[in-house]
């Protein structure tokens, strides 16, 4: 089943929480809406699963109008952050729950629910804990049987707020890589909202990037991270260096950088930014680049393959972020305090909200 949201707008009060927003999530699909708190994820989400009305705009499951349809006649498996699990119940009967309070005429046996049950934690790997409570399991493990139980009424679609949220960075790089693993299993269209970037460039196979209530891009996690449509999303998908300018003429200035822009792209004379993230800086003990950045090593951080520096422009006093392989490290064998030269390989200037 597809889910297509069209033109959608929800205000609470004066506050525009989604603002005109349009998406089509194919079926098999995992799309991850990305974003800040308060830009709206959320929201959408609910609005998707029926738990909020849209105040314009038109919701659609497999081509079908469902905007005023409620959650019971969507199907959707919703999973929240905070898990939700009965506590009086056995983890056996919190994912049986769903199927145990169907009507008479559309519930299963006792001897197919428990068949049911028991596949599914199987599935989610929790079948030896069927008889356990939800405060004898790791917050893992019971976000494991919230995912079950919304999956064992057998939803068209499955929708997760945060799924991971709760957890410590750990488990949650376990937890993801195996909710992908098992979305490949199950194939179902889904949407799961995270502020985490690092987790929804690694599991979605599309991002819907979210700021102030309106989509900033769609895309592969691949295209919004390599192409971002704005400063918005460069900045928002991991550390970056900032550098102001101006354009002028058609041609981006940045420092002693100076970069031509398309005609498409310039639009008019004004501000720049330029950005580079900090494995895109190169640093030198000697230089012969004049647009070459005069910094100091203020802190060095060692720790795994990669060595962070923070430096210091000599000039402007403003800081700048470098990653270094340990091998390069090694051969510049820096101290704090030293002056190296920093220049950018791969700098994006934006002027007028368009990007190169």
């Amino acid at each position: 089943m597809s889910i297509e949201v069209r033109n959608i707008c929800k205000q609470f009060g004066n506050f525009t929480a989604v603002d005109d927003v349009s998406l089509h999530v194919n079926g098999g699909e995992l799309v991850a809406l990305l974003g800040p708190s308060g830009s709206g994820k959320t929201t959408l989400l609910r609005m998707i699963a029926g738990l909020e009305s849209p105040d314009s705009g038109t919701i659609l499951l497999n081509d079908e109008d469902a905007t005023n349809h409620d959650p019971a006649r969507r199907r959707v498996g919703f999973v929240f952050q905070h898990y939700a699990l009965f506590r009086h119940m056995t983890i056996f009967e919190n994912i049986a729950f769903g199927l145990r309070v169907q009507s008479r005429k559309t519930r299963l046996s006792k001897a197919d629910i428990r068949d049911k049950v028991s596949k599914l934690l199987d599935l989610v790997q929790l079948e030896r804990l069927a008889d356990h409570y939800p405060n004898q399991l790791s917050g893992g493990q019971r976000q494991r049987v919230a995912l079950a139980r919304a999956l064992a009424v057998e939803p068209k679609l499955l929708l997760l707020d945060e799924p991971f949220g709760a957890l410590d960075a750990k488990v949650r790089k376990e937890l993801r890589r195996w909710l992908r693993r098992l979305h490949d299993e199950i194939h179902i269209a889904s949407v799961f909202v995270t502020h985490d970037q690092e987790e929804a460039l690694e599991v979605a196979d599309r991002v819907a990037v979210m700021n102030h209530g309106r989509l900033e891009q769609v895309g592969t996690p691949q295209e919004v991270y390599d192409n971002p449509a704005n400063a918005f999303v460069y900045h928002f998908l991991g550390d970056v260096n900032l550098f102001h300018g101006r354009v002028d003429s058609g041609r981006a200035r940045i420092g002693a950088i100076e970069i031509e822009l398309p005609g498409s792209v310039s639009n008019g004379d004004g501000p720049a930014l330029g950005y580079a993230r900090p494995y895109e800086m190169n640093v030198t003990r000697d230089s012969k680049d004049p647009s070459a950045i005069c910094a100091s090593v203020r802190y060095v951080c060692g720790v795994g393959p990669i060595v962070k520096l923070e430096l210091q422009n000599v000039e402007t006093g403003t800081l700048l972020e470098a990653e270094l392989g340990r091998r390069q490290f090694a051969e510049l064998d820096l101290k704090l305090g030293e002056i190296v030269f920093v220049s950018p390989r791969n700098l994006r200037v934006f002027a007028e909200d368009y990007s190169i």
